[in-house]
């Protein structure tokens, strides 16, 4: 896999319809959004294979990168790009032995120590979160600016900054070192995607001070 986690991240919203969903990510896509991982808790089996396998083809014709969340084997069925792994989600090695040339991403919530034994143990990238509250996840912890700062002096993977952020925060996490910005809230409950999508492309294009 020779593309690297950067810039706009996109996670899906949940929407039961698949068309509504793939409107949604190629307005994400179109403006600027390379990545876009597949986050689907309360759908059903069916549905959630039926519509990965649909952004696959999706993503793939657009060149950007198809993660999934938590399924290994979801990843697999659908020839996606990588999974995205939770604490309570399989490990690396498991990772690794199912999809040895898939992107592995870890989310490390506020702990360095996480990351530093991930990216030892083989991840591609991690996950800090939340770096401000979040509306999609309420309870989550929160990642102070200073960690992000503290992990891109100790990681050589990319960093991913995820939980409430949105185009007025945003910078805030590009000057302290991270490499993408996963946002869910903050992309697809805007009144036009396309355009916040591209207004949160664009901060990667500015020099950092």
């Amino acid at each position: 896999m020779n593309k690297k986690v950067k810039g706009l991240y996109a996670i899906t919203p949940e929407v039961s319809s698949t068309e509504q969903l793939l409107e949604k990510i190629r307005q994400a896509m179109a403006g600027g959004a390379r990545i876009i991982q597949y986050r689907n808790k309360s759908a059903d089996q069916f549905t959630r294979l039926w519509q990965a396998d649909a952004l696959r083809s999706l993503t793939k014709a657009q060149d950007a990168l198809f993660i999934i969340n938590d399924s290994i084997e979801l990843a697999r069925a659908t020839n996606a790009d990588g999974v995205h792994l939770g604490k309570d989600d399989d490990d690396i090695a498991t990772a690794r032995k199912i999809l040895p040339d898939r992107l592995i991403g870890i989310s490390c919530y506020n702990d360095l120590d996480r990351a530093l034994q991930a990216e030892k143990a083989g991840a591609d990238y991690v996950a800090f979160g939340a770096a401000f509250p979040s509306p999609t996840k309420p309870d989550a912890v929160h990642a102070p600016l200073t960690l992000y700062r503290q992990a891109s002096k100790l990681l050589s993977i990319p960093i991913v900054a995820i939980g409430g952020i949105t185009i007025h925060n945003a910078r805030e996490l590009i000057d302290a070192g991270v490499d993408s910005i996963a946002v869910v809230s903050g992309l697809f409950d805007s009144e036009d995607v396309h355009a916040t999508a591209k207004h949160f492309s664009a901060l990667f294009q500015k020099t950092k001070p």
